[in-house]
């Protein structure tokens, strides 16, 4: 009883922790004539420092969703899987608003004058402002679950797309929408779009059927800027279904923000020479900064996933390249020095071997349990410079 006591004053701290970061706005919107309330999520970090942008997700049916993905949100950006968002959410179910927001003519599939008028409040009014009040990076995501899900895809068809990710909960397809969305793919040029799908065995057949065909027909898209994911859930229904596809599709988007994974690893980059391995690792970040705006440094488990490649490959004619981007980004660490040093000692250039390991070992703190097997390589160094190492 105790632990469970102390478990559920950690939640209530945790959820009061991040609601105190949300702001409840009214918004009067000149296209729908009317005023909207929304929810607005702001990382406690925005404050800290002022040239830092901020990925955009906008949340359909706000009432049930926001706070789903805000904690979903927030516990991937503390473990390092995804960056920290700003996060809005559009209550539409007062007084069942979503029925007009949403709407769609069962004549083309597209939306009535009443959702046209939501499209555009969202497209133009909703996302201006933002883009005017709050610092945000180019990557967008829009969320919908149901009726909502069907909505999220008119910013996909368009011409120019307004988001590069959408995550579809369960969506109620317009009977056409799986052909616009077919039709629609190929012409994806110049930036990724990402699209998560769920469905489930607790879906209405026919809807159940709807959605599993939209994934045929979206499985033979040939486009390599389309990243599509799909997943069925067997044991589950669709208020269980909302908690598992939010952590899905957040790991599913923003999987080129966490570490190198042995999936990545595999498929990306175990066959790339140095050099492409090492320009592989300055371009993930590079797209990290550019799409998510965070600028990261490259993580040292990055570094070490590439490590064997470069050691492996090519003589390690690529050490010295490899030792200089580490000490760029972590001046104070050996580890740079100690790549160089090798390089050096594997050409013979004893003298600047020396150098750099000697660097190296006087960056190590006092008591450093490494500090022994270090200074080996100064002594190997010094007999092979003197002619007296044995192998």
């Amino acid at each position: 009883m105790k632990n469970l006591s102390l478990f559920l004053f950690s939640v209530l701290i945790s959820i009061n922790g991040f609601s105190q970061n949300i702001q409840l706005k009214k918004f009067s919107s000149r296209e729908l004539n009317n005023d909207r309330y929304l929810k607005i999520y702001v990382p406690p970090s925005y404050t800290d420092d002022e040239t830092k942008l901020y990925p955009l997700a906008i949340v359909l049916d706000a009432e049930y969703l926001f706070d789903v993905y805000v904690g979903n949100s927030i516990l991937f950006s503390t473990k390092e899987k995804a960056p920290e968002q700003i996060i809005v959410g559009i209550n539409q179910n007062q007084y069942n608003e979503r029925a007009r927001d949403c709407s769609y003519s069962k004549e083309n599939s597209l939306p009535t004058a009443d959702s046209e008028a939501f499209y555009r409040f969202i497209r133009s009014e909703l996302l201006d402002y933002l883009e005017e009040n709050y610092r945000l990076s180019p990557f967008k995501t829009i969320i919908g679950n149901t009726l909502t899900a069907n909505f999220i895809n008119y910013f996909l068809i368009e011409e120019n797309p307004g988001f590069n990710a959408f995550i579809a909960i369960n969506p109620y397809y317009a009977q056409d929408m799986p052909l616009l969305l077919q039709q629609k793919i190929p012409s994806i040029k110049e930036e990724n779009r990402y699209y998560y799908l769920s469905n489930g065995s607790y879906n209405p057949d026919n809807w159940k059927t709807a959605i599993n065909n939209t994934n045929e027909l979206l499985n033979t898209a040939n486009n390599p800027k389309f990243k599509y994911k799909y997943e069925f859930f067997e044991n589950s229904n669709a208020v269980a279904s909302i908690g598992q596809t939010i952590p899905s599709a957040l790991a599913y988007i923003f999987d080129l923000y966490s570490a190198i994974s042995k999936e990545e690893f595999e498929k990306n980059i175990k066959d790339l020479s140095p050099a492409d391995a090492i320009a592989y690792l300055e371009n993930k970040y590079v797209e990290i900064d550019y799409l998510f705006g965070s600028n990261l440094k490259i993580r040292e488990s990055d570094i070490f996933a590439i490590e064997s490649i470069i050691l492996d490959k090519e003589n390690g004619d690529y050490l010295k390249d490899f030792g200089e981007m580490i000490n760029k980004l972590y001046k104070e660490s050996a580890i740079g020095d100690y790549y160089i040093g090798r390089y050096y000692e594997t050409g013979g250039k004893f003298k600047q071997a020396l150098n750099y390991y000697k660097s190296g070992y006087m960056k190590l703190p006092e008591g450093d349990p490494n500090a022994d097997g270090y200074y080996e390589n100064i002594e190997r160094v010094l007999k092979k410079r003197d002619g007296t190492f044995k192998e």
